[in-house]
């Protein structure tokens, strides 16, 4: 302190500039230590960038850091207090120190403090990249005085239950979900779509993707064999359902591939059909099964069709393979201009012809709704649940600000409807 009472003012101003310095460097570093990129740091550290490396290194152990930072900015707080009274008692001004002491508040607040931090949030990862090195060498030198102080400081905190351990950088799906939605421009829309679809498997089970059992292409195997012939040739399906009576007395899955090869042959009869669909047994999972499970089971069993069972095992639908992939990557299309789903034509602007069996999800992603999906699954169900009675060709019906037209009814069911949202002015 003698020292320092005996040198230079000039000299007492540079270390006062020095010691502002340190405390702006202090206050921004920290900022942009603690916002900086894990992820982006880690994965330029696993390229072989060293100064990442180094910094990935740092923040892996925040107490050594922060504890040299805390040091730093205190040692250099304290200085800059002591040096700025000094000076202003060598001006004999009578009011000197208060006044020196705010002017000092005001630009350790603004210069060092504000502006600096709001700096370092705006490009915490050049920032913290920037100082790496600089803390590496003020950890190293901190070490004695950080090793005492984060001792005490773990003691105090173990009054309130605070134990120390590693930092848990790992991310919950919800996280991963934020990070995703979130990465705007660095992940293309389409990708990022994908990427939420995945994490929502999880959460999606096959009822609600499946083909309900109203809509399943089968073929009865008492039915007339000239029609038997007529539904095979003509099929676009690539596997299908054969039966004896009820659908529920299953036989077995007809490939089509097969089939076609025995007609060629001409050697096509009911009994070869029943040994064709013997060859391969019909698959069976239970409803409320999740699609990432489902997937796993397909990859598993080598399977692309299963049919789902309830409780009492009567069969409820269908889900395929596809329909799993559908609900990652999109429908499958040949004319995204006029078709946004297999079920869903755009008819005009804001008109769109549905069939009713389509699911509600399948509904709602492919056109941005949200209809309801804690109820039926397929918009036949949403409807007739809301008429409680089976509507006439023509029927309206609104669901919030969700408008229906009935266009075609059969077997007990809508078939197809024109749906249109309505303009906020008229839902309001």
């Amino acid at each position: 302190m003698p020292h320092m009472q005996n040198a230079p003012s000039l000299i007492l101003g540079i270390a006062l500039v020095v010691l502002l310095l340190l405390i702006a460097f202090s206050s921004g570093t920290e900022v942009a230590m603690l916002s900086a990129n894990r992820y982006k740091i880690r994965a330029a550290a696993k390229a072989g960038k060293r100064t990442a490396r180094v910094l990935d290194s740092l923040l892996s152990k925040p107490d050594s850091w922060l504890g040299a930072n805390l040091v730093m900015l205190a040692l250099a707080s304290v200085a800059a207090s002591s040096i700025a009274t000094l000076l202003a008692q060598r001006t004999a001004y009578e009011h000197a120190i208060p006044v020196t002491m705010a002017a000092l508040s005001v630009v350790i607040i603004v210069f060092c403090e504000l502006a600096p931090k709001i700096y370092a949030a705006f490009k915490p990862d050049p920032v913290a990249l920037s100082s790496a090195y600089i803390y590496t060498v003020l950890v190293f030198l901190a070490t004695p005085i950080t090793w005492f102080t984060n001792k005490a400081a773990y003691g105090f905190l173990r009054l309130f239950g605070v134990r120390p351990g590693g930092t848990d950088s790992s991310l919950s799906a919800e996280d991963l979900r934020s990070v995703v939605a979130e990465a705007g421009p660095m992940i293309p829309t389409r990708h990022r779509q994908m990427l939420l679809s995945i994490l929502d498997l999880e959460h999606v089970t096959v009822n609600d993707i499946m083909v309900p059992r109203q809509e399943i292409a089968s073929i009865n195997v008492e039915d007339n064999w000239e029609d038997i012939l007529d539904l095979l040739r003509q099929t676009p399906h690539t596997r299908l359902p054969l039966h004896d009576g009820e659908l529920d007395n299953l036989i077995g899955i007809i490939h089509m591939k097969r089939v076609a090869q025995e007609l060629a042959r001409d050697t096509l009869s009911r009994e070869r059909l029943i040994e064709l669909a013997q060859a391969r047994e019909p698959y069976f999972v239970p409803e409320g099964t999740s699609l990432t499970v489902q997937l796993n089971a397909f990859q598993r069993n080598r399977r692309r069709l299963a049919f789902v069972v309830d409780e009492y095992g009567d069969i409820q639908g269908f889900v395929t393979l596809e329909d799993i992939l559908e609900e990652i990557v999109g429908e499958f299309t040949t004319d995204p201009a006029t078709v946004t789903h297999k079920h869903v034509h755009r008819e005009a602007p804001g008109v769109f012809i549905i069939n009713a069996s389509a699911t509600i999800r399948a509904v709602n992603r492919s056109l941005g709704w949200q209809l309801a999906t804690d109820g039926p699954k397929t918009l036949n169900g949403l409807l007739l649940e809301k008429l409680e009675t089976l509507p006439e060709p023509g029927d309206r019906v609104e669901l919030g600000e969700y408008q229906f037209e009935v266009l075609q009814i059969g077997e007990n069911t809508i078939r197809t409807v024109r749906a249109r949202r309505a303009a906020p002015a008229a839902t309001a």
